[in-house]
């Protein structure tokens, strides 16, 4: 897992070309006027999921991972805690769906604070549960970038 503030996006141009294109698409594209909802940026290669939520209680989230792409999460507006854990400190609940690419866990980890501008990418053995409040409910606007890995 890596987290950082989209300004310093520069410093990641060695994780390879797709992961460099996903960083300057969310720090180039202005989100508050985009519709939720998915958008082609490199076919089925990169795309971006834009979704407006309310963080929830640590108790209503669930922790998930993915095996075909990379998760670059984007805080656009508002501020979230995303936890994070290894697949040793979790247990499947629910296998692989292969069409969705995700699937889910129950276990422990640790938990990082993610505010406006802040960037996360979570690689497929990083078991992450986002969308956490921090001190009580908050809108937040996030976009997730899926960067296929085969």
């Amino acid at each position: 897992m890596i987290i950082d503030n989209i300004k310093n996006i520069s410093l990641y141009k060695g994780l390879g070309n797709r992961i460099a294109f996903a960083l300057k698409y969310l720090k180039e594209s202005d989100f508050t006027k985009m519709e939720d909802g998915r958008y082609e940026v490199e076919g089925e290669n990169i795309f971006a999921l834009v979704s407006r939520y309310e963080t929830k209680a640590p108790g209503k989230g669930v922790w998930e991972s993915h095996r075909k792409y990379i998760d670059v999460q984007f805080i656009a507006a508002g501020a979230e805690s995303i936890g994070y854990s290894n697949p040793e400190s979790t247990r499947v609940i629910k296998e692989h769906d292969e069409e969705k690419d995700i699937q889910f866990m129950e276990g422990s980890g640790n938990f990082a604070t993610a505010r406006a501008n802040t960037f996360v990418i979570l690689f497929p053995d990083d078991v992450h549960m986002p969308g956490i409040q921090i001190n009580g409910p908050e809108k937040v606007l996030k976009v997730v970038v899926k960067v296929r890995i085969y």
